[in-house]
């Protein structure tokens, strides 16, 4: 992803994030006045579908053509390109292939949706924001919890609670509104000096959770581009759950009491 030259720092750009165009008012669509692959409306995305598409479970509306939809996992296992193209078992459940011919309406939960294009590239992005991605990107799971990575050329489409904007490292992004990041180092995270000793403190005397919900922020450092979402209003990823049960594998049973405890006591103080 690159800044075509002429245009201005921080602003949308054609091709990844511009404002989409709306359909004309009054007008009834159907197949053939859809548009291909591009939006209807700033909340609605019509892929043209000639082939497979990856696309994640419930971002279809409506369709129009012979169209089908299989699991990822089953898919997979008569299609060995599948696995070899998504590479995440944390997210695996939440995904299907498109395939067929046609027209495939996608749309999330009224947010905004724009297309955008990776030219040999590589992009990380919140995976609840991921709505679907074109078979000749792969996508593997990224080190950072919630995030997966898309490499290689190709379109993907994504969702943000707000229009998109885009800034450049050095910066510090909150985690609600941090949508992803292209072309540099994973982020490091920061906390604020003064809520790390209120945290150990709370710890001791056991009252967990409580927070001004500003005390950790995602450093990013390096060359690159980082997308930002218009709001800090996050949706709610349902692999986190399963990703954090799974590391509690590792814990012994004293730990996993302990970590118990401090659950309970966190949701009582919600």
């Amino acid at each position: 992803m690159t800044y075509p030259p002429g245009n201005p720092y921080g602003q949308p750009q054609p091709g990844y994030g511009g404002p989409p165009p709306a359909s004309p008012t009054g007008t009834t669509l159907n197949a053939h006045t859809l548009p291909d692959d591009d939006n209807v409306n700033p909340y609605v995305f019509c892929v043209r579908l000639d082939g497979d598409w990856f696309m994640s479970k419930g971002a279809m509306l409506a369709y129009y053509g012979n169209v089908r939809f299989e699991a990822v996992t089953e898919y997979s296992s008569v299609q060995a390109w599948v696995a070899a193209r998504f590479s995440s078992p944390v997210y695996v459940q939440d995904w299907v292939v498109a395939t067929g011919q046609g027209k495939v309406l996608i749309g999330d939960r009224g947010f905004d949706l724009n297309s955008y294009d990776l030219d040999d590239g590589n992009l990380t992005i919140k995976a609840s924001n991921l709505c679907a991605f074109s078979p000749q990107l792969e996508l593997k799971q990224s080190i950072v919890p919630g995030f997966v990575t898309l490499i290689g050329t190709g379109k993907f489409i994504a969702s943000s609670n707000g229009p998109v904007i885009f800034v450049e490292p050095p910066f510090r992004a909150d985690p609600e509104a941090l949508l992803g990041w292209a072309d540099c180092p994973s982020p490091s995270v920061h906390h604020d000096a003064q809520w790390m000793t209120a945290s150990i403190r709370g710890m001791l005397s056991g009252a967990l959770g409580r927070a001004s919900g500003e005390e950790r922020q995602y450093d990013f450092t390096g060359q690159g581009t980082i997308l930002l979402q218009s709001s800090e209003v996050a949706r709610e990823d349902p692999a986190v759950l399963r990703l954090v049960e799974s590391q509690t594998q590792l814990l012994t049973d004293t730990q996993a009491g302990a970590l118990g405890q401090r659950l309970i006591a966190r949701a009582q103080q919600q």
